[in-house]
């Protein structure tokens, strides 16, 4: 089981200058200091490279995004959570007892303190995991680069998203932003939630128009929140043997169920 802290109070996050993406708008900010925090946990890494290495899991609250099978809503389409200090997090890192630091969300990306929390786990000495849609470029620490392109799947119909539905269409790839976090990260990995097997050419457009990229950078993972969801996706395991891919489980849906803390 995890150790988990959980807040229920209403809070979003808000963008940084360096990255004006808002994250929802009229969100009260964290002070200067601190970041919106939905929760914390330790577990086992569920996903990419590092799957099953025990890790502190520190969860922004807010994203600039609203996927329509997000996982993790109380951290982007209904945010919650409460502001914490970067040295309280770091306290909380240490006394974990494991050496892995995960930071999500949401997206951690937006809040300018996510740089000053990444090199104060770095210098903690914790390996430190981001992980991001790649929608926006900031200068941090990451011993292992975490990206996730949301592909056409990821958008809300309108009567689901509402005004949020063309606002995350909108936003979804940043060429830019993607380019300079590969460039600037050799360790990475570029991770893509598939549903059907008609994402393999938008991935496959994307990927072309994207350069210093590796084959066994590329990760699949199916869509999916249910162990019976995540076995009827054999199709992906085909893509990723022809293309020189990876295949990508959800080791916690598997251990846990969608759960939240896992």
């Amino acid at each position: 089981m995890s150790a988990e802290r959980t807040t229920s109070l209403p809070l979003a996050g808000a963008a940084s200058r360096t990255a004006p993406h808002d994250a929802t708008p009229g969100a009260t900010q964290a002070a200067p200091g601190s970041l919106p925090i939905a929760e914390t946990f330790v577990s086992v890494q569920g996903e990419g490279r590092l799957a099953g290495v025990p890790s502190w899991f520190v969860r922004t609250s807010g994203c600039n995004l609203r996927c329509a099978w997000c996982d993790t809503p109380y951290a982007s389409w209904r945010p919650e959570g409460s502001a914490r200090t970067i040295d309280d997090l770091v306290r909380e890192a240490r006394a974990s007892g494991v050496r892995h630091a995960v930071v999500t969300g949401g997206e951690p990306m937006i809040f300018e303190p996510i740089a000053a929390l990444c090199a104060a786990l770095r210098d903690a000495g914790l390996h430190v995991t981001i992980e991001t849609a790649g929608t926006v470029w900031r200068g941090v620490h990451a011993d292992l680069m975490s990206i996730s392109p949301k592909l056409a799947n990821s958008t809300p119909a309108p009567e689901q998203g509402g005004a949020w539905a063309q606002r995350h269409e909108a936003r979804r790839i940043d060429l830019d932003a993607l380019q300079r976090l590969i460039d600037a990260h050799p360790e990475r990995q570029l991770k893509f939630v598939v549903a059907a097997p008609t994402d393999l050419a938008e991935i496959e457009a994307l990927l072309a128009r994207l350069h210093n990229w590796r084959n066994e950078d590329v990760l699949l993972m199916p869509e999916g929140v249910t162990p019976e969801a995540l076995a009827a996706r054999a199709w992906v395991v085909e893509a990723c043997v022809e293309r020189g891919w990876r295949y990508c489980p959800r080791l916690h849906i598997e251990l846990f169920g969608n759960t939240r803390g896992t």
